[in-house]
Formats: structure tokens, sequence, C-alpha cells
């Protein structure tokens, strides 16, 4: 099994920075796509950001050239650096990974999730 442990988030003054981490731990083969997500109150779950295995990063419009995100491979971590940090930023942030595990017998692809932390920004 694999879990996904979201840190990081909390409340911060608009135009401030955060920094999310997301930790992989489990019987993990290979990782390949990291995500963050976020949920304001009253709104769909829309995606942030994403890495792939190569490297390769993937924003939505509304965090370009405020957000990024970086992986620590060694050490099964995401992160979401976040800066300039906006009001409208105010969302649960969840951590998703396509993960795979391997048995014996076979190596299994799925779709994790973290439990998701708030961030809040706010004076």
């Amino acid at each position: 099994q694999v879990q996904l442990v979201e840190s990081g988030g909390g409340l911060v003054q608009p135009g401030g920075s955060l920094r999310l981490s997301c930790a992989a731990s489990g019987n993990i083969f290979s990782i390949n796509v990291m995500r963050w997500y976020r949920q304001a109150p009253g709104k769909e779950r829309e995606l942030v950001a994403a890495i792939i295995s190569g490297g390769s990063t993937n924003y939505v419009d509304s965090v370009k050239g405020r957000f990024t995100i970086s992986r620590d491979n060694a050490k099964n971590t995401v992160y979401l650096q976040m800066n300039s940090l906006k009001p409208e930023d105010t969302a649960v942030y969840y951590c998703n990974g396509i993960i795979a595990t391997m048995t014996m017998t076979m190596t299994t692809w799925d779709d994790y999730w973290g439990q998701g932390t708030q961030v809040t920004v706010s004076s």
C-alpha cells in the first residue's frame, strides 16, 4: 500500500509564500506523474501543477510565474513553492500521484491521493 502525506499548509498574508510538501511512502516501485490539486469552498477541484518523472512541469494559468513544482526522486517527495499568494489561492491542496507497486508476479499502477492541507491567504 502507498500513502501520500502533505504538509506545509497554513495561514499567510497576501503576497506571502508557503511551501507544500508531499511525501510518498510504502511499497513503491516507481512514480510517474505527481500533481497538486486544490479545491476551494463551493468550487470543483482543479489541477494546479504537475511534474512527470523526467522533470517536465505544467501549471494552470492562474499560478504561472508564482508557483513552482519540484520533486526529489530519492525521497519520493514532491513540493509546491507558492509565492505572491493571493486570497483566491485559498483552498485545500491535495497531492496526487500515479505510482507503481510491485509484487512477486506483477507491477500495478494506481492513482493515489493525500488527505489535503489547508492554505488560507488572508490579511
